[in-house]
């Protein structure tokens, strides 16, 4: 699988989501790619790279915000299969990686307006990343989450 992106000299793989966001979307049970000593957390359990959330089971409902490297899609894949949570990403949607994992597996999506501003792991908001981004249910719970988030952009169902 390709996964070349675009490159920067600020280019990093891990973009902490605004807790105001996820705050939007609800309560979630885990998310399995939470930092070292997080500044805060968006789940009531959460896997770091130490515990390698790829290999973990995963219950109840999932906010994952994956590591944006060579392995994003092992994240999507798993979390597809799961089949129950909400997923950020950039929107790449011509990807073969999005035709294989979302467009046809996922419930709903949510293309951001604008650029998120993500935060670091110290805690301190960055500026954004050099791709828009999207938000991406699966389950129709999620999907109805996802679609009365009130997150400014615009929503897709894909389950119609």
């Amino acid at each position: 699988m390709n996964t070349s992106f675009e490159r920067s000299k600020n280019t990093k793989v891990e973009w902490l989501t605004p807790p105001e966001l996820v705050k939007k979307l609800g309560k979630f049970d885990l998310d399995p790619c939470s930092p070292i000593n997080a500044p805060f957390y968006h789940a009531r359990n959460n896997y770091t790279i130490e515990d390698n959330g790829l290999l973990k089971k995963w219950e109840g409902r999932v906010y994952c915000n994956p590591p944006y490297g060579r392995d994003l899609h092992l994240w999507l894949r798993k979390l597809k299969e799961h089949g129950n949570g909400i997923a950020l990403i950039f929107a790449r949607t011509e990807t073969k990686f999005f035709f294989e994992n979302i467009w046809d597996s996922a419930d709903g999506l949510l293309f951001v307006k604008g650029r998120i501003r993500f935060y670091h792991v110290s805690g301190i908001q960055a500026g954004t990343p050099g791709a828009p981004s999207v938000f991406i249910a699966y389950g129709k719970e999620n999907a109805k989450k996802l679609k009365e988030s009130g997150i400014a952009g615009r929503y897709l169902d894909l389950k119609l």
